[in-house]
């Protein structure tokens, strides 16, 4: 079998989501965008919901409805973009709370669906969704009469704790909103790291739930494991790959492994920037990163396995992320459908 294998382990993400829980004294809902972030939206949300989260957190409607097909009714699904044009079936079918950013969305949604839950969003400094201060002074005393469910921002720099841009939108945010009785939420994974001051009513942490930095004491939820196609022998100044990238500097083995770019395995992560794992054994990539296939160093392996693993709990998301210069999110939303998925727990 050529096709490398992606294991899933369902209870190192509950076990994440309650260890973040914990770090709290509010709601901890849960970010399961983007198909959960790669692993599949439905086994994650339904983990989570197994284990006490009952709000989730989705990019789109569509992806709403899919997940409160695989959950069922009561959890509560929160839509970030809001209330689109032609989202007004699926918001109502499906219980969908959408997140709304605009006057428009406003007037959208209070005519096509009046009565029915929503949130608002506002922009306290990141300036990509949400009102500014001056839209939502005008549209503040009609929007809560209708009576939102959750007034949100989102932290631009959480990632780094003692970026000034944290402490700015946290005033911004409690300008727009002290006083108003209605549950807030500013804080994702690096949000609800910074501490209670950012937490309000309702975290709602996704890349830290998935194995992920800034949540540095997360537990690896995937392992990836890539299977041998071919071992051989290159002679000292013989090169391997695309463009002659790289040069054995001495006799060496290499294994071509079944696994590419076209996995989500980005071109740049290759040439020594990564390693593979044949059990504590690390052996470096060598060459460049191709479409379907990637050379690895296995000269210094007595026996070489059946597969060799790429991302475990030695070398993360995040460390394979950091050798192609990007980052952890892309690396998990960029796995391949070619991977055979296989869940624990």
């Amino acid at each position: 079998m050529s096709t490398a294998k992606l294991k899933i382990d369902l209870d190192a993400l509950v076990t994440n989501w309650r260890s973040l829980d914990a770090k709290t004294n509010c709601e901890t809902a849960a970010v399961v965008k983007a198909n959960g972030y790669g692993l599949d939206a439905g086994r994650v949300g339904k983990a989570l919901a197994n284990a006490g989260a009952r709000n989730f957190f989705v990019a789109a409607a569509e992806e709403g409805v899919a997940l409160r097909r695989a959950i069922g009714e009561g959890p509560g699904i929160s839509v970030f973009s809001g209330h689109m044009d032609g989202d007004t079936k699926l918001l109502k079918e499906f219980h969908l709370t959408p997140m709304l950013n605009s006057l428009d969305q406003l007037l959208r949604h209070f005519e096509a669906l009046p009565g029915h839950p929503f949130g608002i969003q506002l922009d306290t400094g990141m300036n990509r969704l949400g009102m500014e201060a001056g839209e939502w002074a005008a549209v503040a005393e009609i929007a809560l009469g209708q009576g939102p469910v959750l007034l949100m921002s989102h932290l631009a720099c959480a990632d780094d704790p003692n970026h000034p841009m944290n402490a700015h939108q946290l005033q911004v945010f409690h300008e727009l909103t002290d006083g108003i009785e209605v549950p807030r939420s500013l804080a994702a994974t690096g949000g609800l790291l910074l501490g209670p001051k950012y937490h309000f009513d309702l975290c709602r942490p996704g890349i830290g739930l998935y194995g992920g930095a800034p949540y540095s004491d997360a537990m690896p939820v995937v392992t990836l494991d890539l299977p041998v196609i071919q071992v051989r022998d290159v002679l000292a100044g013989e090169t391997v790959g695309y463009s002659n990238a790289w040069t054995a500097k001495r006799d060496a083995r290499v294994a071509t492994v079944a696994a590419g770019y076209a996995d989500g395995l980005i071109r740049a992560m290759g040439n020594g920037g990564i390693r593979a794992f044949a059990g504590k054994t690390p052996c470096p990539v060598v060459g460049r990163v191709s479409m379907d296939l990637i050379t690895i160093d296995v000269t210094d392996l007595d026996d070489v396995p059946a597969t060799l693993t790429l991302i475990n709990e030695k070398q993360t998301v995040d460390v394979v992320a950091d050798a192609a210069g990007t980052i952890g999110y892309e690396i998990l939303t960029s796995m391949g459908h070619r991977y055979a998925r296989t869940y624990k727990g």
